[in-house]
């Protein structure tokens, strides 16, 4: 692509970017407006970045010791929380230190790991969820009927949901009885979902379809059409849409006015026959943020349907996203390593 057409994006203009060298598996930003984003890469470091760098200052963090990061996410005491196929559990702080947390199961893959700002950490290690607290104390092992897909906990912190094999399992983390309540559905669930107002459990299937469970009557909802797998969803700040990759098109699925039952989803940004890989709504608008299979990533106005180019194709199909908790700046990978922060505060 030309100099010309990549002035047309605003990473050129508002962001700095860089070769990592290894296949971004997931991308976070340090909450409390600590101002650090993380690179969970294929070669099992973390890379450091913050905004007011050049992506020459970004640091590096060897958090799985020549393995790779399989999952990364924002851990609460600050810094990025990484499970890897080295079997250990690991923050990595701002400054691309390593503290190793546990090591869940000898050396099994740790493939899921999430966080809430409560301090409550949760890790995947084949059919086995490892519950900790913000210290590190082992709380809980909660076991499932097969290998656990996915990992989200609700908004409040007190409930944790699972994916695996014909549903989801819903747990209470707080109960002194470990009993989940189950919700069934045939098939392979992988990623997960919990709505912000805690009403709606959704999962990514094997199949091409999401699945869902309204949790005040157990209604099941089925959302099918996609012509590829779904391997990224995102609800909006106040959970009216969920936003999801697996077209090429941004596909978006109301749940307000009786949720998604019986409603065809909205299509943003398609047409060009290149799939959309990743999404990540903006924490306060409805605004969703793409990434798509040729490495092109934009912003979309989910009631105007208005488009705002962020990065050109050409580096490799967006493999992660993420937004900082202001909202001000979005961070997003590839496959092929190559990584990239964009500044979207007000000028």
């Amino acid at each position: 692509m030309s100099e010309a057409q990549d002035a047309d994006f605003l990473l050129g203009s508002r962001g700095v970017s860089r070769d990592l060298g290894a296949w971004v598996v997931g991308v976070a930003w340090e909450r409390g407006g600590g101002g650090a984003c993380g690179f969970g890469l294929g070669d099992g470091t973390v890379r450091v970045a913050r905004p007011a760098a050049t992506a020459e200052d970004w640091a590096s963090a060897a958090a799985h010791g020549g393995g790779a990061c399989l999952s990364l996410c924002a851990d609460a005491r600050g810094g990025f929380l990484s499970g890897g196929d080295d079997g250990r559990l690991v923050r990595v702080t701002a400054e691309a230190g390593v503290d190793e947390i546990a090591r869940p199961a000898r050396s099994r893959w740790v493939e899921h790991v999430a966080a809430h700002e409560s301090g409550l950490r949760a890790a995947a290690v084949g059919k086995a969820l490892h519950l900790y607290d913000a210290n590190g104390a082992a709380l809980k092992v909660l076991a499932h009927p097969s290998s656990v897909g996915g990992v989200a906990f609700d908004a409040k912190g007190k409930r944790v949901a699972a994916s695996h094999y014909n549903g989801a399992s819903l747990w209470f983390v707080g109960s002194k009885e470990d009993k989940p309540r189950v919700l069934e559905w045939k098939g392979s669930h992988a990623g997960i979902a919990v709505s912000p107002d805690g009403t709606h459990v959704v999962t990514a299937m094997q199949e091409n379809a999401l699945h869902g469970w309204r949790l005040a009557d157990g209604q099941h909802m089925r959302m099918s059409g996609y012509p590829g797998k779904t391997r990224s969803l995102s609800f909006t700040a106040r959970g009216r849409w969920l936003a999801t990759s697996g077209a090429d098109s941004v596909v978006i699925w109301p749940f307000h006015g009786g949720g998604p039952m019986g409603k065809a989803p909205t299509e943003l940004a398609g047409g060009d026959g290149v799939f959309c890989t990743a999404v990540a709504c903006h924490p306060q608008h409805e605004v969703v943020a793409a990434g798509f299979g040729d490495g092109l990533v934009l912003l979309a106005e989910i009631a105007s349907g208005k488009v705002i180019p962020v990065a050109p194709p050409g580096h490799g199909g967006v493999s992660a996203l993420a937004w900082n908790a202001a909202g001000s700046h979005l961070a997003f990978g590839t496959e092929t390593g190559f990584a990239g922060v964009v500044d979207l505060s007000r000028r």
